[in-house]
């Protein structure tokens, strides 16, 4: 059945599906069978949508803001309530003027990927810290984008790290650095070290960071989300200007249907003038504006305007300590918590178990190893049990496994979890 599944969907290989793909042979086995899944392939959040946000979109919405064009920089609400946030949680200071929305961060990495490969002539190429999110990398397919990567488990700590940057950016030809912190898939988080390697580096050989902070705050082993306190979110923002955060509400408001999210850019990246964009696209050839006007504005005309209004509400009150996104979100690290003893316990392993000083955290994502078996054909193997994943080696990694997602799951799923392991270990023991 999951072969006739591949086939109806026009799926080649299902050992290097991407996650759509995945996503496809699962339902289409989920309907053709009545029997549920254990969904740990797409990360979708799993949690109620942000209510203050539902209610500040419909005032936007009755107070007649849907009949308008948006502009391309975002309305004063939102990009106001960013600066403040970015403050409130980071320490880090960006006008409101460098805060720009975006229909969801893909959209913000495909304009930051554009604008940044173009800025200077022969800084054409991107560099990834991997494992990361695989959409990124389609990314610069789309846009004939070359790149380079690195698994960033056995470099783990600015020592380690440090070499392996410097012969990456001395060759002269990276335009930017990206990664997630924490991380998609393995929910590693870079530390305070680690980030300042990262940021000395990238003033020195002129690299744009691009730090996706789709997990904001989500380290539950730390102390992090209170308004205006420490400890505050690592971030490379305080060890160099050559930066863009990317801020989605998908994960810490469920808001991920509105398609929302911000790019925050340091501000003296935001005024840097390139004459190389300049000749492009014909303007002043300032970086934030050119992002912006030129490039953000030809992907999606800008955002939905009632939403800008939703994320401003939402921010707005995280700062005034009104909504505490990190607690909302907490029932993620228990759901990994559950799921990795139920699958630890019959024989698997976690793939990406440390940080640098301690084991790594619970959280929306985990990775899975088991005995001998590849992560092509782990995630295979999963699928015969109704467990839909994706393999590793789609995120850049070179350790064998598959990557779990926490968002689908509940309750009455964790009995079906542990009766499928259990079968799974009977039938695999000769593997481990």
């Amino acid at each position: 059945m999951v072969a006739e599944a591949c086939r109806v969907n026009s799926v080649a290989d299902l050992s290097n599906a991407t996650i759509g793909e995945v996503l496809l042979v699962a339902q289409w086995l989920e309907n053709k069978t009545g029997i549920p899944f254990i969904r740990m392939d797409q990360g979708s959040p799993g949690l109620p949508i942000n209510k203050y946000g539902v209610e500040a979109e419909k005032r936007a919405l009755d107070a007649g803001l849907g009949s308008q064009y948006p502009a391309a920089a975002g309305v004063k609400e939102l990009k106001d309530a960013a600066s403040q946030f970015v403050k409130a949680f980071i320490n880090v200071d960006i006008s409101p003027r460098s805060c720009v929305p975006t229909t969801g961060s893909v959209a913000g990495s495909f304009g930051s990927f554009i604008a940044c490969t173009q800025r200077i002539p022969g800084k054409d190429k991107v560099l990834f810290i991997d494992p990361g999110f695989p959409i990124q990398k389609s990314q610069l397919r789309v846009l004939g984008v070359d790149w380079r990567s690195f698994d960033i488990y056995p470099y783990r700590g600015a020592e380690k790290l440090r070499p392996v940057l410097e012969e990456e950016f001395s060759k002269g030809d990276i335009a930017a650095i990206i990664y997630s912190n924490p991380n998609n898939p393995a929910w590693i988080c870079l530390d305070e070290d680690e980030l300042q390697v990262i940021g000395e580096l990238a003033t020195k050989y002129d690299v744009i960071v691009m730090e996706d902070l789709a997990y904001f705050c989500m380290d539950y082993r730390r102390n992090l989300g209170h308004p205006y306190e420490a400890p505050y979110l690592p971030t490379v923002a305080r060890y160099t200007d050559n930066y863009i955060l990317m801020l989605s509400a998908s994960k810490i408001f469920s808001y991920a249907g509105q398609r929302i999210a911000l790019t925050c850019i340091s501000d003296k990246l935001y005024e840097k003038q390139y004459p190389a964009l300049a000749q492009r696209y014909l303007d002043a050839g300032v970086f934030g504006v050119t992002l912006t006007a030129s490039i953000l504005y030809m992907i999606t005309s800008g955002c939905t305007a009632t939403t800008q209004y939703a994320y401003a509400e939402m921010l707005r009150l995280s700062c005034e300590g009104k909504i505490n996104f990190v607690e909302d979100t907490r029932e993620y690290a228990v759901r990994a918590e559950k799921m990795k003893e139920i699958f630890c316990r019959h024989g698997f392993h976690v793939v990406y178990d440390r940080d640098v000083t301690q084991d790594v955290g619970d959280g929306f994502f985990y990775t899975l190893g088991y005995g001998d078996l590849s992560g092509e054909e782990l995630v295979v193997e999963l699928m015969y049990y109704g467990v839909s994943s994706i393999s590793l080696s789609t995120t850049g990694s070179l350790n064998g496994g598959v990557r779990a997602c926490t968002s689908r799951m509940r309750n009455e799923l964790y009995p079906v979890l542990e009766e499928r392991m259990a079968e799974f270990e009977r039938d695999h023991c000769k593997n481990r």
